[in-house]
């Protein structure tokens, strides 16, 4: 039996038919049925998404789909993109590769989809490879993910996304501070072990910007906004005692409708990086800090 990688490059080599979009897309998203290769199961659809996030749906697979995902910007900052997905739990039916330059890399297994779990790559690292599995009777079968485009920290590479308890340097916090999807000055309250992180339930006292609403507030007259964030196992952390030595500055991202915990410093130790940075001009944007 042919390998999928040499099934791809005799696909390749022999000039199989490409079935250019022949599906429901736009420049976000994507859905299509492999009943239309039915009678080409070798055929591979090449499909371009150019937006931040969105999705793929592909029902019944057949032959093969091959995901391009282009930035719509002209920005430097894009080579150092990450792509992250987050598949279905009742995803199936395919097997997910990273194809660079006809070369593939296996990344996620069919098997490997039922749990849900976010993996993210370098942009660079080539285009998502999505191979059916042949299966005599395919009217079951469904793989389908969400995808988004983050931002990698400097020099941290895109296993920093899925590990982002590592410590940062004071040139990264200042820039958490500005570029960061949640930001906000609190107390952990408590700690709650899942199966492969950690629930950290915060107070903010000073909520400076929040991309969703992460966080939710106690009421008009309460300046107080309490939500959960997520952190790897790994990561040391336990309730502060309350104000003072107690209060962190939280920054991180939303990924997939959830907060990751990003640079968190205590306060004590970011207001003193930041009055710094002021007096030698160098912070990157101003922060209330009264």
């Amino acid at each position: 039996m042919l390998t999928p990688i040499l099934v791809y490059l005799l696909s390749v080599l022999l000039l199989c038919r490409i079935a250019f979009s022949q599906y429901s897309s736009d420049q976000c998203s994507w859905k299509g049925s492999g009943l239309t290769h039915e009678g080409h199961s070798r055929d591979v659809e090449q499909v371009y998404l150019r937006c931040s996030q969105g999705s793929l749906h592909w029902l019944y697979p057949t032959g093969a789909v091959i995901v391009n995902l282009r930035p719509n910007t002209l920005s430097p900052a894009a080579a150092r993109l990450s792509v992250c997905i987050k598949p279905s739990r009742d995803s199936h039916g395919a097997n997910i590769y990273l194809d660079r330059a006809g070369k593939l890399r296996l990344l996620l297994r069919e098997q490997d989809q039922a749990q849900g779990k976010v993996t993210c790559f370098s942009i660079q690292d080539g285009s998502l490879f999505i191979e059916a599995i042949p299966h005599r009777d395919i009217s079951k079968r469904i793989t389908s993910f969400q995808y988004e485009l983050v931002t990698e920290r400097t020099g941290a590479g895109p296993q920093a996304l899925s590990a982002p308890c590592q410590p940062c340097s004071d040139a990264e916090v200042l820039l958490a501070v500005c570029t960061s999807d949640f930001v906000g000055r609190g107390t952990i309250q408590g700690v709650e072990q899942e199966a492969e992180q950690l629930s950290v339930t915060v107070a903010i006292s000073h909520l400076y910007r929040q991309k969703t609403q992460v966080f939710v507030s106690g009421g008009v007259r309460v300046r107080r906004w309490t939500g959960r964030v997520r952190m790897p196992r790994q990561c040391g952390v336990r309730p502060g005692p309350g104000k003072g030595d107690g209060d962190f500055l939280f920054t991180g991202s939303v990924r997939f409708g959830e907060a990751w915990m990003g640079c968190a410093p205590r306060y004590k130790d970011f207001l003193r990086l930041y009055q710094e940075a002021e007096q030698s001009g160098t912070n990157p944007c101003h922060v209330d800090t009264d």
